[in-house]
């Protein structure tokens, strides 16, 4: 009878991991990761295609040498083992053993230099480029600035968009939890795409395996990249380099779209940033404070919190802040020079600081005279 309850027993709690197994069941990434996946990432690019022929052909020589080396050694062993009568020889050395030893492997090196050198040879070609877009990491996003071909002049950043409940565990998790951004690269296929990339702060790393990319961007230097798909889709990569605290929600989205959808995309952007971006236009509060609140969820929200109460010991709050609650001009110039650990913000637009700013000054519990700063406010400020 305990035998039987035992069993019962574990016939339950095998139903109830299966049962919870499949409540947490999870499906493949779109442009990102499979589920069980244990090789590359499906490649849309030559280049990605080279690296990904290329692991192959290493495994398989490796596999060969593995096989051989350990072949010869057991059955050496078994073959000539002293229970079978076997004397160990004496010698000292063999010329024939030393030319193969020497030969071979240098044959082993070529076999998988040559191919190496092709792929590596090709990844820093980046000459005639249809289109040249500047990528700078920053804790903890990117600013794409489209400096060369159609699109030229659109600028954005692309920030992390996964809710922060979901990150405190207090909502189911999205699909594409931690690998999804409000603002992805967009890019024409079969392009050839030039990705110059560099950092304002820490050393960052953009890369997109499906793409065949990762190219490290580092603080003072400009290094660059590319790579043309030829397939229509989207395509998830991440920072690869530890970048701080926030490391791991600093996600890389590209989304590769026809020749015409690209055009409808930039000629859409174009005069929305435009318009956006005109320091001379006025603004209410209530539209500044809007726009600023996006603006603080992408830049401000890791450090000083949703709640504006900032990080004790490490970073300040805003709610309450005598530089908030202080004179404009005084929160302008922090954001825009620096101080101690807050960076200096001027890679955002005028209109962007105008507006965070605002937000700052009209939300918790601040309350300010001086209640709002115009964009020409900012732009002045510049000079």
């Amino acid at each position: 009878m305990k035998h039987a309850k035992r069993l019962y027993s574990m016939i339950l709690a095998v139903a109830g991991l299966m049962m919870a197994g499949s409540t947490f069941a999870v499906s493949d990434m779109v442009g990102g990761p499979a589920v069980h996946q244990l090789n590359f990432q499906t490649p849309v690019t030559s280049v990605a295609s080279s690296i990904y022929q290329l692991h192959n052909w290493m495994m398989a020589i490796c596999l060969v040498i593995f096989f051989a080396v350990f072949g010869v050694m057991f059955y050496s062993i078994l073959k000539h083992r002293k229970s079978l009568g076997h004397k160990s020889a004496s010698f000292h050395e063999s010329t024939a053993v030393e030319i193969a030893w020497t030969i071979v492997p240098f044959l082993i090196v070529v076999f998988m230099a040559l191919p190496a050198t092709k792929t590596v040879v090709a990844m820093k070609d980046t000459s005639n480029a249809d289109i040249t877009v500047k990528a700078t990491g920053m804790q903890w996003k990117w600013n794409y600035d489209y400096l060369k071909g159609e699109g030229e002049g659109i600028n954005f950043y692309s920030a992390l968009s996964t809710p922060r409940d979901q990150i405190h565990g207090d909502a189911v998790k999205g699909e594409n939890y931690l690998i999804e951004v409000d603002n992805p690269l967009v890019v024409p296929v079969n392009k050839k795409i030039r990705i110059v990339t560099t950092a304002n702060d820490v050393i960052h790393a953009w890369g997109v395996p499906s793409l065949g990319v990762k190219q490290d961007a580092i603080p003072g230097f400009v290094r660059d990249t590319w790579f043309k798909a030829e397939k229509v889709g989207i395509y998830r990569g991440n920072c690869y380099e530890l970048c701080g605290k926030e490391h791991a929600f600093m996600p890389i989205v590209v989304n590769v779209v026809s020749e015409e959808d690209y055009a409808k995309w930039v000629a859409g952007k174009k005069p929305a940033a435009a318009s956006a971006e005109d320091p001379n236009k006025t603004w209410t509060v209530a539209e500044l404070a809007k726009q600023g609140e996006k603006v603080y969820a992408t830049n401000c929200v890791a450090c000083h919190q949703a709640t504006g109460k900032g990080v004790p010991g490490a970073f300040p709050a805003l709610d309450g802040s005598k530089v908030v609650n202080g004179p404009k001009a005084d929160q302008v110039s922090l954001l825009l020079n620096g101080k101690n650990a807050m960076p200096s913000w001027k890679t955002l637009s005028d209109t962007e600081i105008a507006s965070v700013i605002t937000y700052t000054r009209n939300n918790w519990s601040n309350k300010v005279q001086q209640n709002i700063v115009q964009p020409a406010e900012v732009l002045a400020a510049r000079k």
